[in-house]
């Protein structure tokens, strides 16, 4: 099992990916959220200027946000300043979308961005369109040092639903999802295996399968529900809420005790926000996986927590771990939501150090 770290993008976030490096994590993830975040690109160049063995990826671009060329051009970028390191973490959309009132993408342009985009880290040249224009594009300098395109970059993609899984299996060089259950994540790796198989391809032996959570590691007698601990994980745990209330297709999973609490949450807290309907999107997502906003707290019950989380205690973490490695997963990745030294600290401690 490798351990990672995930990042909302921050100037200073180097200074958790330096510290997980010293303490046994293998890989530093980071969101790509515009309305929301630090530039992820310049989050990362800082963090590859001061660490040597670290993967650092996106966790996840989104397709549109940049046109195709200039995220390969980015992610190439950060390639040439940490060779080797880099992997290029894809997606439809969540808060990269929600926090401008838009829609997640649809599959065609999702499976568009990942062909020019491999193309491109390959050298290869693509159909750039623009309006009626077409021209045919492709990396005019990429053996003159600015660049990085020798040192192959892997695509990752975030998959739910059964037709990005399959799409997943059928291009992609690993994937990236955010389920701690194991029954979840191993119905949808069979689904991401059989979308391989279908498209005449095994998942090879490298291929990358990501599990994105945060946790908190109880204190002796400890409640997951105190309030140490729903300031680790709480800002985490409440975008379970956030999802249901956009009708995310993640909420088709969820079981009934928490979509009632996702319409009590509805109903009780985002009803009554003084922002305007049309607008209400950019209230909902503040704070998102940064802080929880006054009186979000109060929808935080300990099982979304422990469900949501690797939250309890270090023996009991191990064990879930343990299940979900026998089930297919490859590495687990922790969200900083704050206080990113006790976290990786404890992490390392009382279960990296003892898996």
């Amino acid at each position: 099992m490798e351990f990672g770290i995930v990042s909302p993008g921050r100037m200073d976030a180097w200074k958790d990916v330096v510290l997980a490096e010293d303490n046994g994590f293998t890989h530093a993830w980071y969101y790509d959220s515009q309305m929301l975040y630090s530039d992820v690109y310049v989050c990362m160049a800082l963090a590859a200027e001061r660490t040597k063995r670290i993967k650092l990826a996106t966790g996840v671009s989104i397709p549109r946000n940049r046109i195709d060329a200039v995220t390969a051009h980015s992610i190439a970028s950060i390639n040439q300043l940490a060779p080797g390191r880099t992997i290029l973490g894809l997606g439809t959309g969540f808060t990269g979308r929600y926090a401008m009132g838009l829609r997640p993408l649809p599959l065609s342009t999702l499976r568009e961005s990942i062909t020019n985009c491999r193309k491109l880290l390959s050298g290869d040249e693509i159909l750039f369109r623009e309006g009626k224009h077409e021209r045919w594009i492709k990396f005019v300098h990429p053996n003159y040092g600015y660049i990085n395109i020798k040192d192959r970059i892997p695509i990752v993609v975030a998959a739910n639903g059964p037709k990005v899984l399959a799409m997943t299996g059928e291009l992609a060089d690993g994937w990236f999802t955010n389920t701690v259950d194991t029954n979840s994540f191993q119905e949808d790796l069979a689904i991401v295996r059989k979308g391989a198989a279908v498209a005449g391809r095994s998942l090879p032996d490298d291929f990358l399968t990501v599990t994105l959570t945060t946790g908190c590691i109880l204190r002796p007698g400890e409640s997951a529900t105190s309030p140490r601990v729903v300031q680790r994980v709480g800002a985490f745990a409440i975008v379970g809420l956030h999802a249901a209330w956009e009708h995310s297709a993640v909420t088709a999973r969820y079981p009934q005790w928490l979509l009632d609490l996702a319409n009590r949450y509805r109903d009780e807290y985002v009803s009554k926000m003084k922002t305007p309907a049309d607008r209400r999107y950019r209230q909902v997502h503040e704070g998102h996986l940064i802080y929880l906003k006054p009186g979000e707290d109060r929808y935080l019950p300990e099982n979304l927590i422990r469900g949501g989380t690797l939250t309890g205690t270090g023996e009991e973490i191990i064990a879930r771990l343990r299940e979900l490695e026998a089930a297919g997963l490859k590495q687990v990745a922790l969200q900083i939501v704050n206080d990113g030294r006790a976290l990786i600290e404890e992490f390392s401690r009382e279960v990296i150090a003892k898996y």
